[in-house]
């Protein structure tokens, strides 16, 4: 719309100033209208017209002015082809200018506060005080203290703060990086060599994230991060108590028998843990079942005088026994050494029973006073702990076949569990009332009988106990108790505050495992069911 259609006073004027000048111009361009112009009208009413005119042609010209300064080219409409030219420098046209109006209450012009800001940084628009900086005690409240990296530290700084918040975030939530606004998206135009050459180093550089990631950092006490996964039997969970749950030392194949007489593996992933296989054992309810530390089978017994092993290469089960010269009724307890060469069973009245992995023949004995209850081995499998109803703890070298060391179990009536961390720095003792003892294995041997802890959280007897690969955390639990299971901060020796907590039923655990890197937490219970933990400190399964 037109300046001219938006005002119609102006219009109707000019329509009229038009409409004279036309009338004029007629009048002029016919020889009546000259001959009566000539006759009639004097020299001074002609300049008049003609300064109308003129004066209407101007106020024309400045209409059309207005209007396209206003609305654009409105008289002249751009043509296809044709194209503004651009100022020309060599014409001497100027391509900009400067405006040096601005005026400055100091007195100084752009010019001068240009060449006085020169070499100099600019001055930041306000400065905190020492005084308001932020401090956060992050001891004082329970959920805050999973951010402390030592035990006694107490205050942080604001900045601190935020900073050990976004690591914790980004610790728990790994996958949240569809959520970033300011990730930059992958270039699809780029081949993959390209990608790697440009992309790869300039994303590495950019961040200030490990390139490793280190497991071997410290565990913090009081509070355990961990969160509770698909069961790892949930597509075929047990028809009777889970005895035996454990890791291949690949970290992803979980074996799980029990009394229903079913040996089952599982591809253990976090989400659905498919089943692999299950194998049926007709005339053996299964009390212990355990890998080879090499992987390659796989050891079954229960209350039998025999036992079975599981080719996994060959997928081949053998019977095994009875064993030559020995009558024992029962080989339902057992221990592998570590470098997969012994397997130690506990036989009758105090024997302990020396069985090669490789032949499966009976290679020795060992005899201890009182009844046999529980084994463990140490030093690679070189030595050999055992504990039992006269209340000692016994340490064997495999190799001379004798007994090194015997030291009594400081207020144990009875042991009957007994587990090694992998160093074979530290062993634990569980007793029939409960209480679970902690020492330190060379101290022992030396003379030193006092534990390091003596661990009061259980009143029933202990059933099975187990150190996790670095030994930060001791798993102890109970079978004849109700969410009987507590984990043990081992560097300070406290049980973990909010484990198992109120929202998770552990039901009457019968057996655990950590996974070879402690990224996972399995417990097998009487319910059939083997529940499964993510432990958030540990990056690897």
């Amino acid at each position: 719309m037109s300046l001219v259609s938006q005002n119609p006073i102006q219009k109707r004027r000019l329509e009229r100033i038009e409409a004279a000048d036309d009338d004029s111009g007629e009048e002029l361009g016919s020889p009546i209208a000259v001959g009566a112009e000539d006759g009639n009208e004097t020299e001074s009413e002609k300049r008049k017209k003609e300064n109308n005119r003129k004066k209407a042609k101007r106020e024309r010209e400045e209409m059309k002015k207005l209007e396209s300064s206003l609305f654009g080219a409105l008289y002249a409409p751009p043509q296809f082809g044709t194209e503004v030219e651009a100022a020309d420098p060599d014409n001497g046209a100027p391509l900009f200018f400067m405006d040096r109006s601005a005026v400055y209450e100091d007195g100084f012009s752009s010019e001068d506060e240009g060449k006085s800001m020169v070499g100099k940084e600019r001055k930041p628009a306000w400065v905190d005080d020492e005084e308001e900086v932020t401090e956060v005690d992050i001891s004082n409240v329970a959920r805050l203290r999973k951010l402390r990296k030592e035990v006694d530290e107490r205050v942080i700084s604001g900045k601190e703060y935020e900073a050990r918040l976004r690591g914790q975030h980004a610790k728990l939530n790994r996958f949240a990086d569809w959520a970033d606004l300011d990730r930059k998206a992958p270039n699809s135009g780029f081949s993959d060599n390209e990608s790697d050459e440009e992309g790869g180093v300039d994303d590495i550089l950019r961040n200030n994230d490990e390139l490793v990631v280190k497991d071997n950092a410290k565990l913090l006490p009081d509070m355990l991060g961990f969160s509770r996964l698909v069961d790892a039997n949930a597509q075929e969970p047990s028809s009777g108590p889970v005895n035996s749950v454990q890791f291949h030392r690949n970290g992803q194949l979980m074996l799980v028998a029990g009394l229903d007489k079913h040996m089952r593996f599982f591809q253990i992933d976090g989400k659905r843990n498919p089943k692999i296989q299950s194998i049926f054992i007709e005339d053996c309810p299964v009390y212990k079942a355990a890998f080879l530390p090499d992987g390659s089978e796989v050891i079954l017994s229960g209350r039998r005088k025999f036992f079975y092993s599981f080719d996994l290469v060959k997928a081949a089960v053998s019977k095994i026994g009875p064993l030559t010269g020995r009558e024992e009724k029962s080989l339902e307890h057992f221990e592998i050494s570590p470098d997969s060469k012994t397997i130690a069973f506990i036989g009758n009245e105090g024997y302990i029973l020396l069985i090669s992995s490789k032949t499966k023949q009976l290679i020795g004995t060992l005899k201890m006073n009182g009844n046999v209850r529980s084994l463990a081995f140490a030093d690679g499998g070189n030595q050999l702990l055992s504990s039992g109803g006269d209340g000692h703890v016994y340490h064997w070298d495999l190799r001379t076949r004798k007994c090194i060391h015997k030291g009594t179990d400081e207020g144990s009536l009875a042991g009957i569990s007994l587990c090694t961390s992998h160093d074979s720095s530290l062993f634990a003792t569980g007793s029939t009332s409960g209480i679970v003892n902690v020492y330190k294995r060379d101290d022992f041997i030396g003379g030193k009988r006092k534990p390091l802890k003596t661990i009061e959280n259980l009143t029933t007897e202990i059933g099975e106990m187990k150190f996790n690969h670095d030994a930060q955390v001791l798993a102890i639990s109970s079978r004849k108790e109700r969410n009987g299971m507590r984990l043990v901060h081992v560097p300070s020796l406290t049980v973990f505050q909010n484990w198992p907590g109120p929202r998770f039923s552990l039901h009457y655990p019968r057996c655990l495992d950590f996974s070879p890197g402690s990224g996972f937490l399995s417990v097998g219970h009487a319910g059939g069911k083997v529940l499964l933990y993510k432990l958030h400190h540990y990056q690897n399964a």
